[in-house]
């Protein structure tokens, strides 16, 4: 099950019609900017005629100024031939957002997103949080277009997230903060007082809510949401009652960078527009022209020393004990594999030396993710998916990405959200 992740920089609240301002206390500085440019050259080399086209790479690549422009108008023309019809909500609000960065006319699809949102509703007042995720980039990207008729659609949706008794997740809350900032900047003149206040209510509670999962070094929720969160608290009109440092904030994640934690596309896409001072609130203000490919500077790092990478064992159970589900099983194996080599490989051994280990994987817009163990797939409308975890802690990371270290116990346990 694909969960969403991460954005922005510190950024001045504008009024409508304009983009947004960075706080020169955030700017990446510039002795970092190789670092910044060399994450954007490896997400654009993901862009290629076999991959599965990236609506946010798309984004983030236009918010920050394409280096290659081939893989920009590859990515466009995916995304312009691709069937919305089959898309999700969300998916088809993210398409929107980069057809439009990309100077591409959206019409037919504005229409359908916006039948769609007409027709939402939450499933109730216990709904999951990430289930309003979707939504959230819908309300944003109709906001751009035309947010005049789609103010009663967002005031429906701020009304379903006050009453939502569900804890939010990191994602979804920075999600609907720009989505509802983005209304409140563009209220239109003459609308009723009312719509301001209930933005300004529903805003002061969801920041309230991001700001609590601040830790001491920076870090908002996980570095996969830190992006998101980032932009979120950067433009929102109502700041929390404690001031973010965001500061602090930047140079964590210039230090996780540094350790190659960000090499996944998406997650790349989801934090690029804050290290380039943009916001997704900047998409509809993206100026497109024939300008030649820039030459991005990128580090100078010595050649590290090759080295034979030793054996490593992993503990590799899975775990299904959900009831309803017709098969129960609790199975660990030692995996033994190169040190250095992602949690996919595991998965792999493990399924050649025993058949209980077999599995299925999706393609989605974050990597490969797991659908099925042993014959047991994750199902939509039960709510059921596999979640890996290292010891109790689930993963932020995917099976392609994931190294495991020596002696790791990692657990594939079918669950329920």
């Amino acid at each position: 099950m694909a969960w969403s992740a991460l954005h922005l920089l510190s950024l001045l609240w504008a009024v409508a019609g304009t983009g947004t301002q960075i706080r020169s206390s955030c700017s990446v500085p510039s002795a970092q900017q190789p670092l910044v440019n060399s994450l954007q050259v490896l997400m654009e080399s993901s862009v290629t005629s076999s991959a599965f086209p990236n609506p946010s790479v798309l984004i983030a690549m236009n918010l920050a100024g394409a280096y290659n422009l081939e893989a920009q108008k590859l990515l466009t023309y995916q995304l312009m031939a691709s069937d919305t019809n089959d898309l999700t909500i969300g998916q088809l609000a993210l398409t929107i957002m980069a057809l439009t960065s990309s100077c591409r006319d959206t019409g037919n699809d504005i229409l359908l997103l916006q039948n769609q949102m007409e027709n939402w509703a939450p499933s109730g007042a216990n709904a999951e949080a990430s289930s309003f995720y979707g939504p959230g980039l819908a309300i944003l990207a109709l906001c751009q277009k035309n947010p005049e008729t789609t103010l009663p659609i967002a005031a429906r949706f701020a009304k379903s997230l006050l009453t939502n008794l569900s804890p939010f997740n990191t994602d979804t809350g920075a999600i609907a903060t720009l989505a509802l900032t983005c209304m409140y900047n563009k209220i239109p003149v003459g609308s009723d007082q009312g719509y301001r206040n209930l933005f300004g209510q529903v805003l002061k509670s969801i920041v309230e809510d991001i700001s609590m999962r601040i830790q001491d070094n920076g870090v908002i929720g996980n570095i996969y949401s830190t992006g998101l969160a980032m932009q979120a608290l950067s433009v929102t009109p109502e700041q929390p009652n404690e001031e973010w440092d965001c500061k602090n904030t930047m140079d964590t994640m210039l230090q996780e960078i540094k350790q190659g934690k960000f090499h996944n596309p998406m997650s790349i896409a989801q934090i690029l527009p804050s290290l380039k001072g943009k916001t997704y609130l900047d998409v509809p203000h993206v100026i497109c022209s024939p300008d030649q490919e820039v030459q991005p500077t990128l580090p100078n790092y010595p050649s590290p020393v090759p080295t034979s990478p030793s054996n490593i064992t992993v503990i590799y159970t899975i775990n299904n004990q959900l009831r309803g589900v017709e098969l129960l099983f609790n199975v660990t194996i030692d995996v033994s594999v190169k040190s250095g080599s992602v949690l996919l490989v595991v998965l792999q051994e493990a399924q050649r030396r025993s058949p209980m280990f077999k599995f299925e994987t999706t393609m989605t817009s974050w990597g490969l993710v797991v659908s099925s163990i042993n014959d047991i797939a994750e199902n939509v409308n039960h709510k059921t998916y596999w979640q890996f975890l290292s010891g109790q802690t689930p993963l932020n990371e995917g099976v392609a990405d994931y190294i495991p270290f020596n002696q790791e116990h990692i657990t594939a346990n079918f669950t329920q959200y």
